[in-house]
């Protein structure tokens, strides 16, 4: 991507040391977010609503997971320090857990929580969710980080099953 560093005064080594020292933090700072994962979406209620769908248990249920999954057990207490667990059944397939422990909780705009599968894919590692609500006229933007990743096929996967879990709440909050 930055095959030639551009400095306005070709003759200055200085220049071309910086140009080329800011291009190697540039590539660092792509590669590693390169294993991690980050979507936004705006949605047409206050954080206040779009938090209690995280924290409440009943909501959580009917929303959470991609088109086609269900929560069948749900246990937590969204409280800093404390873990959770989550059965989910897809469409097509045998019922898996996830599991965590809640880093930050600071309603209604931060949701910060570890997510790993119990019985994990070999390229599968516990990850960090960061939720950010930030409000907006007339709703909130929902931003969410995941990773780091240990592969580029599990960063896509969670990128479709987060883009369609975050349709699914989008509707139930209708």
């Amino acid at each position: 991507m930055f095959g030639r560093a551009w400095v306005l005064d070709p003759s200055t080594r200085l220049a071309q040391s910086t140009a080329r020292g800011m291009i190697g933090e540039m590539a660092d700072a792509e590669e590693s977010s390169a294993t991690r994962l980050r979507l936004a979406k705006d949605l047409s209620v206050p954080p206040e609503r779009v938090f209690a769908a995280f924290v409440d248990a009943e909501q959580f249920r009917q929303w959470f997971g991609p088109a086609g999954f269900a929560v069948l057990d749900l246990r937590f207490d969204v409280v800093e320090g404390r873990d959770y667990r989550i059965a989910m059944k897809p469409p097509d397939g045998d019922v898996f857990h996830i599991r965590g422990t809640f880093l930050a909780v600071e309603a209604p705009l931060r949701l910060a929580y570890t997510f790993v599968y119990e019985q994990p894919d070999p390229d599968d590692q516990e990850t960090v969710v960061t939720l950010t609500l930030e409000p907006t006229n007339p709703g909130t933007r929902l931003i969410l980080h995941q990773g780091p990743f240990k592969t580029e096929p599990r960063r896509q996967l969670h990128r479709v099953g987060w883009t369609e879990t975050l349709e699914r709440l989008e509707r139930a909050l209708l």
